[in-house]
């Protein structure tokens, strides 16, 4: 078998992951995208921008307020305003929306019936590891007086750990969402969701990249280009956070 055959299974059987068939009740049976299977499992509770008895809405506003904390933190002028520990305490309290969010994803997927076999399961499952990692960074950063050695090892690489989470989840969101690689469909929800989060992975990815922290001096690389891809990342997951809202009362049909 050559290589490109092999990938073309690899690829196939990704693909073949992000779909479920779903028998009806008269014996039909449909198949659905995974997103869609997961979100549109039930009629959707309450109204697009009100429906706190319904989870897909939890989801939505904690994932926006922890993008909105972490925005803040980053602007220009507010660590400034709030001094060193504030801004450390801010991005921390953000973290925690972030995780509860991402928690409240993977339980979603789980109750969907997902399973390792499904791609959904696994993006769900590598973003809340992420925020456990943003978690231990941001907290560990509110500590005072840490060593340079220290700084790195435990505000810096796990930010970074958590950064490459996000991006391998974002990339897993994405393809389930497009059933392959590339895909051009911007009259769906979902397809802009996870395409914006997929930006924002990237600006935190470079965010880590720029805030190396020297186990030596202590000095952080580029201490604004950190500050500024954080906040683009934020910003990149607060508009998909916002979007998650009309994804989960669109009106049904098959992705």
């Amino acid at each position: 078998m050559t290589g490109q055959n092999r990938i073309g299974r690899v690829l196939g059987a990704a693909a073949a992951a992000t779909f479920v068939d779903h028998a009806g009740p008269d014996g039909v049976t449909v198949r659905r995208g995974t997103r869609h299977h997961r979100k549109h499992r039930r009629p959707a509770e309450g109204s697009t921008w009100w429906a706190p008895a319904a989870r897909g809405w939890w989801i939505a506003v904690l994932f926006a307020v922890g993008s909105v904390l972490f925005s803040v933190g980053s602007v220009p002028g507010y660590t400034d305003a709030v001094g060193a520990r504030g801004d450390s305490v801010t991005y921390f309290v953000g973290s925690l929306f972030f995780t509860t969010a991402s928690f409240l994803c993977y339980r979603e997927a789980v109750d969907s019936s997902s399973t390792a076999a499904r791609i959904d399961w696994w993006a769900a499952a590598i973003q809340l590891v992420g925020t456990l990692y943003f978690n231990i960074s941001t907290g560990l950063a509110m500590a005072a007086g840490l060593s340079a050695s220290a700084a790195h090892a435990h505000v810096w690489r796990p930010d970074a750990i958590g950064s490459v989470c996000f991006l391998v989840s974002s990339v897993l969101a994405w393809y389930e969402t497009c059933h392959g690689l590339l895909a051009w469909r911007p009259r769906v929800w979902a397809w802009w969701i996870t395409l914006v989060n997929l930006a924002g992975s990237v600006a935190f990815g470079v965010s880590a990249v720029a805030g190396w922290i020297d186990p030596v001096t202590g000095q952080v690389r580029n201490l604004d280009r950190a500050n500024t891809q954080t906040l683009i990342g934020a910003l990149c997951f607060l508009v998909g956070s916002v979007l998650l809202l009309p994804e989960r009362t669109e009106e049904t049909r098959v992705h």
